[in-house]
């Protein structure tokens, strides 16, 4: 599969010790960097080892001559050490880099061999399709492959298309010699927007779910993802559109709680702008009993049965359509944060929930009367 293969390359590159002396991991999926990083703990790193051959630095922390300091210097305890090091945009901000990038230049002209450095440039989003890449991400793109490319090599990990995300659950599933239904899998994909994070992780409980039965159904994906993750959701936006901040906070808590965590906030933000998307549908078409909400909304983007009345009683709850717009642009705001990689993206989150619970502030210029602008 197109989208799995530069991961492919990377992990038989450690399986078979022909690594480059550095590689860039570029992208925010975060599926697949975890996929590489397992790699090269299991295959690169003796047992009882990590200790002393496993580095993690932050560039907005540490400065990359010390970095390059401690790959360039041979370690007495272990023969082979691994260096990531994340905050690669640090590299490109606001005034000169020169003595950074010569020092890179430096070390990859003599690079250590027992050492191996990998660079996370996780603030930049590449799609599915290499042609809707947003023009900051694509420029941030061709900088890193002019300056760091130029001694690394890169690994894009890009947004996975639904077709491949769905034969990735099938045949996933079937090396564990369990059937999924094709309904089934795309259900799957289609509710986690196509988050491999969260697909994976959910494919796992499946897996177990199903046991001796060897086969998961769309009743199956129904009970054990959708009723556990858009119950909770929609708990989520019921607290949020009646402004009880105390219970979209707790509600917030028991999200974060399960699953994987803080490492599935961007999923959660996708389901929870999905959400307020379909609110603002309802209101605009003024939508009243769940016979015209199945109208109104098409394939792939239609609330499940369970929760259409509650949705439909949400929307009805905002005043206009102002203020459906204004929460979508603070989850898109918080969804940029998340990719910029945040000390806390917890905080991230419960500053999101907070800023949709507050009422928002009008301004008075003589007669006339509007929002502040978020």
């Amino acid at each position: 599969m197109k989208t799995f293969a530069p991961t492919e390359r990377f992990v038989d590159a450690v399986e078979k010790r022909k690594l480059a002396p550095g590689y860039i991991f570029l992208g925010d999926e975060a599926f697949f960097r975890r996929r590489c990083r397992d790699a090269v703990l299991r295959h690169l790193i003796p047992e009882g080892m990590r200790e002393f051959s496993y580095y993690e630095f932050d560039l907005d922390q540490t400065e990359i001559t010390d970095v390059l300091d401690r790959a360039r210097t041979p370690s007495l305890m272990a023969p082979f050490q691994v260096f990531f090091v994340r905050g690669v945009k640090a590299l490109y901000g606001r005034g000169k880099h020169d003595a950074e990038f010569a020092a890179i230049e430096e070390y990859f002209k003599h690079p250590n061999p027992d050492a191996l450095i990998i660079f996370i440039a996780d603030h930049i989003s590449i799609p599915a399709d290499l042609r809707r890449m947003e023009l900051q991400d694509k420029d941030r793109y061709e900088r890193i492959r002019e300056t760091l490319g130029e001694y690394c090599q890169i690994i894009e990990f890009a947004r996975v298309e639904e077709g491949e995300a769905v034969r990735w659950v099938t045949d996933t599933a079937g090396a564990e010699e369990v059937k999924v239904d094709s309904d089934a899998a795309r259900e799957l994909v289609d509710s986690l927007g196509g988050d491999m994070m969260m697909i994976s992780g959910e494919l796992e409980k499946l897996i177990l779910y199903v046991g001796d039965k060897k086969k998961i159904t769309l009743g199956d994906v129904e009970t054990m993802v959708l009723a556990a993750k858009q119950r909770t959701l929609y708990e989520l936006t019921d607290a949020i559109s009646s402004k009880d901040r105390t219970r979209a906070l707790e509600v917030l808590d028991a999200v974060i709680s399960t699953g994987d965590g803080e490492d599935a906030a961007i999923g959660h933000l996708y389901m929870l702008a999905k959400t307020f998307r379909q609110m603002l549908v309802i209101t605009e078409r003024n939508v009243r009993d769940t016979r015209a909400l199945w109208q109104v909304l098409w394939q792939g983007f239609r609330v499940p049965p369970f929760a259409a009345e509650d949705v439909i009683r949400q929307a009805r709850r905002y005043k206009s359509r102002r203020e459906l717009t204004r929460a979508i642009r603070l989850i898109a705001k918080a969804d940029l944060s998340l990719r910029s990689n945040p000390t806390s993206k917890r905080m991230v989150l419960e500053n999101l929930i907070l800023d949709l619970c507050r009422e928002p502030k009008p301004i008075e210029i003589g007669w006339y009367q509007e929002e502040l602008p978020v």
